[in-house]
């Protein structure tokens, strides 16, 4: 075998490119480029105000005790009761959890085995200081920073809502506490700090 004929033999087959295929292998390759950029576009996520928190971390069923939090029919509740049974031979110990919604007062229960995971709201309670309450029932609250919240209701509980009416009418210094959890805020508590100076 000669060096030509072996070299021959390496070397791939050309075949000429009409106009036509060339444009056409053009076309594939801008459009492979661009998905390229489509995916790499669509890696780049706009930051939220709470850089991704979850309003919910999971905790084992048997370890959720009264007066602790859990979510039960997508709402966030405070646990008033919880009883656990055993089953039979094989099965699961079960907690069964009464527990009253955080904001609107109402009862629920539910039933889940003890070694499974339960949904437990993030809930938090902040202090601010009352300054104006609006005729459509809207209060503005003075947060840390020296900003002005104004997107909270007066709580319907109506006892807690004529303290607060009556506190503010005598032109006393109140201090309101707002419960956050999942998603919504709600007044929760009042403080008197004394009449204002």
């Amino acid at each position: 075998m000669n060096k030509s004929n072996s070299q021959a033999q390496r070397m791939p087959k050309l075949y000429p490119i009409s106009d036509a295929g060339y444009a056409e292998n053009l076309n594939l390759n801008l459009k492979r480029k661009s998905r390229e950029k489509d995916v790499d576009e669509e890696h780049h996520f706009e930051s939220k105000a709470d850089a991704g928190a979850s309003k919910t971390y999971p905790q084992q069923a048997g370890t959720i005790r009264k007066n602790g939090y859990i979510v039960i029919k997508a709402r966030p509740c405070k646990v008033v009761e919880v009883s656990t049974s055993k089953t039979g031979k094989h099965g699961h110990a079960k907690c069964h959890f009464v527990a009253i919604d955080i904001f609107n007062g109402k009862k629920l229960e539910d039933i889940v085995p003890s070694s499974h995971n339960c949904d437990v709201p993030h809930v938090n309670r902040t202090d601010y200081q009352l300054i104006d309450i609006s005729e459509d029932g809207f209060v503005s609250l003075l947060t840390e920073s020296g900003g002005t919240k104004d997107d909270l209701r007066l709580p319907t509980d109506e006892s807690l809502l004529s303290q607060i009416k009556s506190g503010f009418e005598e032109g006393k210094d109140l201090v309101v506490s707002v419960m956050s959890a999942m998603g919504e805020e709600q007044i929760c508590g009042l403080k008197d700090i004394g009449p204002k100076n």
